[in-house]
């Protein structure tokens, strides 16, 4: 099935001077005009505080995609070079009406998506300044739609509050509640792995899955973004929308079909289903760490509570590990361990499912006298986007014995998708009116609503989170937190060219 193009439209973008704009959102169009998703009707308003005009920000992209791995040029690139030439920029204060007119004055298309690349204290009051200007206002065959970027609220109140605040001046259908995690293609392909693989999906349940592993690790460190991390902390910054998104499409039940409803309410029902924790629960059932100071990728590195702009006496994490219940009859007794953290020993983003242990009575003749591995599902999100079932075989030669082997899928060795950013899903998905990628008001609230528990005994805590040194796996207390329960965590950074234990060696 070939996409359609979108049709003729303008992107305002707030905020259009910052790094998410020129790193992220222009490269993507710029991808969909080189597929023909995009064409010469497409717009872009970029919105900001900073003074200049249309040429000045032309100038800031071209200075920045010159830069890259591989530049993109106006001289090289046809698809830059004709995208550039309907690139505008408005100076003025998106908090004075003033700049909201002249917006107005430059919407020549009856189609109109607002992108809102700015903190997120400005989401409700930027709503409120476009419906109150008229700029929401669909007509007959005319969309106008809100895109908006993570953090949505700081807790379970902030974000009712929030959602509150949004749909008293548009609808549901209007607001477009961005995850970039979602635009990657694997996290994508987990619904078509899951639901268009029997193999797969008759195994999905607490009869033959053990447990599910869900981890976030970052390499980089706090770096110059002490304030704001101080302030969110790894909890808030990465569990309730990027981790709950890949449990929500691990723990889901089939969608009736593939409408964006269908899919975003069997997600909203999983997220719903999460165990709310009693006060003594979540304090035995999530630990939290902050690295100190040390190298990390060959570099000395200030500790966490050292780091500009952060509290000496913080109590602010920078890694988190969660055991979760999704309380469902699919997933009844079966553990979900998800951590998250900075300035970890390698950048990974995974699920990995862990299967039941099979019988091996029907070994005990035989050389095979140790317990079998489980079987596993490893789903990486990034790097190295990809799926990997791994299984035990016979090894070769006269004796019967068994070795894990994985079986590899790896989307750079089928596709190119090295330009890929992971927006050109949820920016094309914006401009047709997709929302399928997208989070809804209940979702979001169903996602604080099973961290509040930790949120509220953490914020009367006066303990510190346990330190670990930069370059690790993380705090020991994440350890002892699966090992309670006689599991393991899926070594970070292990990559199938490095699995020595995965290594048939002939024997004979």
């Amino acid at each position: 099935m070939v996409a359609p193009p979108i049709p003729p439209a303008t992107l305002v973008i707030f905020g259009a001077t910052g790094d998410l704009t020129r790193r992220l959102l222009i490269p993507a169009i710029i991808n969909l005009t080189r597929s023909g998703l995009v064409g010469d009707d497409l717009k872009i308003l970029g919105v900001g505080i900073e003074p200049g005009d249309d040429a000045s920000l032309v100038a800031r992209l071209d200075s920045f995609l010159a830069t890259l791995s591989d530049p993109i040029l106006p001289e090289t690139d046809e698809a830059w070079r004709r995208l550039r030439q309907r690139v505008s920029y408005l100076s003025g204060d998106f908090m004075q009406d003033a700049i909201f007119l002249e917006i107005k004055k430059h919407l020549t298309s009856c189609n109109a998506a607002f992108y809102f690349a700015v903190p997120p204290q400005f989401f409700g009051p930027l709503v409120e300044k476009l419906a109150a200007h008229g700029l929401t206002s669909e007509a007959e065959g005319c969309f106008r739609r809100i895109a908006i970027e993570k953090p949505f609220g700081t807790d379970l109140a902030s974000a009712r509050a929030l959602n509150a605040r949004i749909l008293s001046n548009v609808t549901e259908s209007q607001v477009y509640r961005l995850d970039h995690f979602l635009g990657k293609e694997t996290v994508q392909n987990i619904l078509t792995a899951r639901f268009a693989n029997m193999m797969i999906e008759s195994l999905w349940n607490n009869n033959y899955i053990d447990h599910v592993q869900i981890s976030a690790a970052e390499i980089v460190d706090v770096g110059t973004r002490g304030k704001f991390y101080d302030k969110t902390g790894a909890l808030r910054d990465m569990i309730p929308n990027h981790l709950f998104q890949l449990l929500a499409m691990i723990a889901m039940e089939a969608p009736n079909g593939f409408g964006a409803e269908a899919i975003r309410t069997e997600k909203s029902k999983a997220l719903s289903a999460l165990r709310i924790y009693t006060p003594e629960e979540a304090a035995s059932h999530a630990v939290r760490g902050a690295y100190t100071a040390g190298t990390l990728n060959g570099h000395e590195i200030a500790g966490f509570r050292e780091t500009k702009d952060v509290s000496s006496d913080s109590k602010t994490e920078t890694f988190v590990a969660l055991k979760l219940y999704v309380d469902s009859w699919r997933w009844a007794g079966v553990p979900f361990y998800l951590r998250t953290g900075k300035a970890l020993k390698a950048r990974d983003t995974e699920v990995v499912i862990t299967f039941q242990q099979v019988p091996f009575a029907q070994f005990r003749k035989t050389d095979v006298n140790r317990q079998l591995p489980p079987n596993k599902m490893v789903i990486q999100v990034q790097p190295d986007e990809g799926l990997s079932i791994e299984v035990s075989i016979k090894s070769p030669g006269l004796s019967v014995d068994t070795v894990p082997v994985s079986l590899d899928f790896r989307y750079a060795d089928k596709f190119d998708i090295s330009k890929m950013t992971g927006y050109e899903s949820l920016l094309y998905d914006l401009f047709i009116g997709d929302q399928t990628l997208f989070q809804r008001a209940d979702g979001i609230e169903a996602g604080w609503a099973a961290v509040q528990p930790f949120l509220d005994i953490w914020a009367k805590s006066s303990e510190m989170p346990e330190s670990y040194a930069p370059g690790s796996s993380g705090p020991s207390c994440a350890d002892e937190l699966i090992r309670r329960d006689g599991r393991e965590w899926h070594e970070l950074g292990e990559s199938r060219h490095n699995q020595d234990e995965n290594k048939v060696e002939n024997t004979r």
